[in-house]
């Protein structure tokens, strides 16, 4: 009798120890409103009404919204003129390459544009690349901003090779995006009176205070046996020369229009604007496209009529949603279902039965 009451007591002690042993290598959290998510919450129901009261409202907040944006753009008057292939004289025509090459031959095209409406001060002016890939990853990775921003890196060339060093001293500003700064030149001229081009604030406030030193000037720039693009002047500092500022941002798409400054005079209807360009930046040799543009702005910043037809065509598909919804809900009308029989109306606690 004692023996089997031993053994009886023996059995029990192990299986508790089994039992307990299970428990503490359980991984079931531990019971409670937040982790089983039975927290009050707003848990609405999307009836007919409330579906179609929220595209009616979508639409008409986006409409007019889309129609204040195209107005807006329909206002900016803006010029654009291809000059690349039209600067190229004809005994050059089968071979751009050659006459882009060659430093002899002479690079001065006059262009004459027509304004079609008065252009209101500033006038802005844009060159516009087409097919000029920025983006590319070892081209956005070559250049040195700790060179850029401090005189004491100016030795920090190692992400700009091969453009890092000529005649054994580094390079300021080094890297391919400063190698291949854009250097066309424009003047403009309207009845025989030249226009002043201003290059003032041309450029991010944040990129010349906190990207480009007030200490740093070029160094051996367009020094070596390739010649890429424009020259800076060596004694200005980076943080005033606003061209190269400009261009070190660089563009995201192939098509992309980078600011060459601004005109501060208002322009006519029906002026002629006589352009002398210096057509020297190399864009034959990748099928690139060179572009002149003159541009206002309004409250949305430039011509772009996206924005207002994007607004419009979701508020219009908005509210023929809601149109059919309507018509859905009139001609064939289907019983709503009792909400007392979802499952956080019927057991709100969480309580298991």
């Amino acid at each position: 009798m004692n023996t089997n009451e031993a053994s009886s007591s023996g059995a029990a002690q192990v299986g508790s120890q089994s039992s307990a042993a299970a428990k503490k290598n359980s991984k079931k959290p531990k019971y409670s409103r937040f982790s089983q998510q039975e927290l009050p919450a707003c848990k609405p129901i999307l009836t007919p009404g409330w579906a179609i009261s929220t595209f009616i409202a979508i639409g008409i907040v986006f409409i007019p919204i889309g129609l204040a944006s195209l107005f807006a753009s329909e206002r900016v008057v803006e010029i654009v003129d291809r000059y690349d292939e039209h600067c190229v004289p004809a005994k050059y025509s089968k071979n751009y390459l050659a006459y882009i090459q060659n430093s002899k031959t002479n690079k001065t095209c006059t262009r004459r544009l027509i304004v079609p409406k008065q252009m209101k001060s500033p006038v802005f002016i844009y060159y516009q690349l087409d097919n000029f890939y920025q983006n590319h990853r070892r081209y956005v990775k070559s250049r040195s901003d700790k060179q850029l921003r401090s005189k004491a890196s100016e030795y920090d060339t190692n992400k700009c090779k091969p453009e890092d060093s000529a005649n054994g001293s580094p390079i300021v500003p080094c890297g391919l995006i400063a190698w291949s700064l854009f250097n066309d030149t424009y003047w403009f001229s309207v009845k025989n009176s030249k226009l002043n081009v201003s290059k003032k604030d041309i450029a991010w406030k944040s990129d010349q205070g906190n990207k480009f030193g007030t200490n740093v000037y070029p160094k051996n720039f367009q020094s070596g046996g390739l010649i890429g693009g424009a020259k800076l002047n060596s004694s200005i500092p980076l943080s005033e020369q606003e061209d190269l500022i400009v261009w070190m941002r660089t563009a995201a798409l192939p098509t992309f229009r980078k600011l060459y400054g601004k005109i501060e005079e208002d322009l006519e209807a029906n002026d002629v604007v006589t352009v002398v360009i210096q057509n020297n930046y190399n864009t034959y040799s990748f099928g690139g496209k060179k572009k002149l543009v003159l541009s206002t702005t309004s409250w949305i910043g430039g011509k772009n009529d996206f924005l207002g037809v994007a607004f419009l065509t979701v508020g219009g598909l908005c509210l023929l949603l809601a149109i059919s919804f309507i018509l859905l809900y009139v001609v064939k009308p289907r019983p709503l279902g009792d909400p007392s029989y979802l499952s956080w109306n019927r057991n709100p606690s969480g309580e298991t039965k």
